[in-house]
């Protein structure tokens, strides 16, 4: 059995759908079970309208129609207008809409949950109804019949225990009539059967934890680039496709913030030596770049850019040194907003962190230790971490820049920068 997951961006429109059906149909040589992501830009969408409902704002309704009229006009291209799925997808609406017409009680986090998640069960439907009238043996599968989770929302944690042997036992008896196996990614549940979400992009672990409960010979996933590449080909040319990495490279580079895999998808792989192969859904019959055990003796350099940063440097207001205990009060609080710290360094009276960019953050951030400490920030920053580097590479990451932190450990460096290279960058 092999577990496939696609992304929101192989499912944009109508055409993406009928793609991904040709593709499931010609690699039906083993069972299959499918994740998939929520239309393109619908998360997006969807959280927008979880903010304004959550704020009370006033374009509601107009943010919720447009989500609907997104999946109607699909829904329509496919030719399934008087199919079942509109019953289906209709109650699926009526689920957000019961939702909307009330004044929010709930947490942010937990109305979230209920919402974006939605995403998720609309694209699913769709894509199980386009298979079978491709005329596939091809079944949906609730995840949140099986995938149990902890009750923090929008973080939210697998229960293993609970989750493997029900996703194994669950996959196994939907196999025995049907070939193909719809499901979603992102989402669970807890054991009150409230719906909960993996954190974004969290469809990948979603597959992985999958391919983890049922011994998956392999699992692939869709992307629109050729495979994993030695940079952003958005914004650098001249780009090199790696064909095999190793399941260590490829943790490295999610960690740094590379984008083509969500960071925690990795380890439960590895810990049963399933291989992970990324590949072209505009290409199908390209293995793309296969992860596992055994990588290449050598790396080019990879380069991984990461925008909209900020450094907060922090000092005790007294001047004194600051110690371990300090740093222990700045991690726990960073760690309660959900800040991931992504390079940090300190000198005798000042630590300092390089964060994702939020405003909002940063005011509680400041709320919660400025009795204590002084703080200061500098916004408008890119993060480019450079993994395998060489001197070459590295001086023209910082040609014309202005470098404002650096950090390097073993073959990878990091640098914080103002502004971006221009001469690496496409025009």
């Amino acid at each position: 059995m092999n577990v496939y997951k696609f992304g929101g961006a192989s499912v944009k429109d109508a055409e993406g759908f009928q793609n991904v059906a040709k593709i499931i149909e010609s690699h039906q040589d083993s069972p299959l079970v499918v994740v998939l992501s929520a239309i393109g830009k619908t998360t997006n969408a969807l959280e927008s309208l979880t903010k304004s409902y959550f704020h009370q704002l006033p374009d509601v309704r107009e943010k919720f129609e447009a989500i609907k009229a997104q999946h109607y006009q699909i829904i329509a291209k496919l030719g399934l207008e008087g199919h079942e799925l509109m019953d289906e997808v209709n109650d699926l609406f009526v689920e957000i809409e019961w939702v909307i017409e009330e004044i929010p009680h709930d947490e942010f986090d937990y109305l979230y949950d209920q919402i974006v998640s939605v995403g998720e069960l609309l694209s699913t439907k769709i894509l199980a109804a386009v298979l079978r009238e491709c005329g596939v043996a091809a079944t949906w599968l609730d995840i949140r019949d099986v995938l149990i989770t902890d009750e923090v929302h929008r973080e939210a944690k697998v229960n293993w225990a609970l989750s493997h042997d029900k996703i194994r036992h669950k996959v196994e008896e939907m196999h025995r009539d049907f070939g193909v196996i719809v499901t979603q990614g992102f989402i669970g549940v807890t054991q009150e059967n409230h719906t909960t979400t993996l954190g974004r992009e969290g469809s990948d672990y979603s597959a992985a934890i999958i391919s983890y409960c049922t011994d998956a010979e392999g699992m692939h996933i869709w992307k629109d680039v050729p495979g994993v590449l030695t940079a952003d080909p958005s914004t650098f040319d001249h780009v090199v496709k790696l064909d095999k990495l190793s399941y260590r490279e490829a943790i490295e580079m999610t960690y740094y913030g590379a984008k083509v895999i969500h960071p925690k998808t990795i380890k439960p792989l590895q810990n049963k030596n399933i291989p992970l192969f990324v590949r072209p859904f505009g290409d199908p019959s390209s293995m793309g770049t296969q992860i596992s055990a055994e990588g290449p003796r050598s790396y080019p350099p990879i380069i991984v850019v990461e925008g909209q940063q900020m450094l907060v440097h922090v000092s005790v207001k007294d001047f004194s040194f600051v110690a371990e205990n300090h740093l222990s009060t700045i991690f726990q609080h960073a760690a309660h907003l959900r800040w991931k710290v992504n390079v940090m360094k300190n000198t005798a009276i000042s630590f300092t962190i390089c964060v994702q960019a939020d405003l909002e953050k940063y005011s509680k951030f400041c709320n919660l230790i400025g009795e204590e400490f002084s703080i200061t920030m500098e916004t408008d920053l890119e993060l480019i971490t450079i993994r395998h580097y060489n001197q070459e590479t590295l001086q023209e990451m910082k040609r014309q820049k202005l470098v404002l932190f650096e950090e390097s450990m073993g073959d990878t460096v990091q640098i914080v920068v103002r502004d971006v290279p221009l001469l690496t960058r496409k025009r």
